[in-house]
């Protein structure tokens, strides 16, 4: 049977009808950016270059099932194949993040002049919640994660 959803949670996966119309969120994390202004009113960047170029995501969903959560805890470890796309220009461009999925399933296309790609990130569990409707059968949860 196949999963009806190209996002990925290793080690713990993602159950049928967990993910179906599932969203998610790729922000950067707090610090990506120390933001001032010079006396002369001029933006500038005071962060440390590249060290805190990571990502904050948050997965949600409303479906039959519950997620894979059982064991899972703040500070656990994942492998996230994410479902957000990143792009970039195709020619003298290349991916800033691995790429989801495999030989079989590849996680690229190229529409004109971009390419878009979704990436693989090593992530932490920040925080989860789930919810259910019993009389509806609606299964809601959601997991906040950021990148290692």
């Amino acid at each position: 049977m196949s999963v009806p959803t190209d996002l990925r949670l290793d080690p713990i996966g993602v159950p049928p009808y967990s993910a179906r119309n599932i969203s998610q969120t790729l922000t950067p994390v707090d610090g990506a950016a120390q933001l001032a202004r010079t006396v002369n009113g001029e933006l500038i960047d005071l962060s440390d270059g590249t060290s805190y170029r990571k990502y904050k995501s948050t997965i949600s969903c409303t479906d039959q099932q519950q997620p894979a959560l059982s064991g899972v805890w703040p500070g656990m470890e994942l492998t996230v194949d994410c479902i957000v796309e990143l792009s970039y220009l195709t020619i003298g461009g290349s991916p800033e993040r691995e790429v989801a999925g495999n030989t079989a399933d590849p996680a690229t296309r190229t529409e004109g002049d971009f390419t878009f790609y979704r990436p693989r990130l090593q992530m932490r569990v920040v925080n989860y919640q789930q919810d259910l409707a019993e009389w509806d059968a609606d299964a809601a949860w959601s997991l906040d994660l950021e990148e290692i």
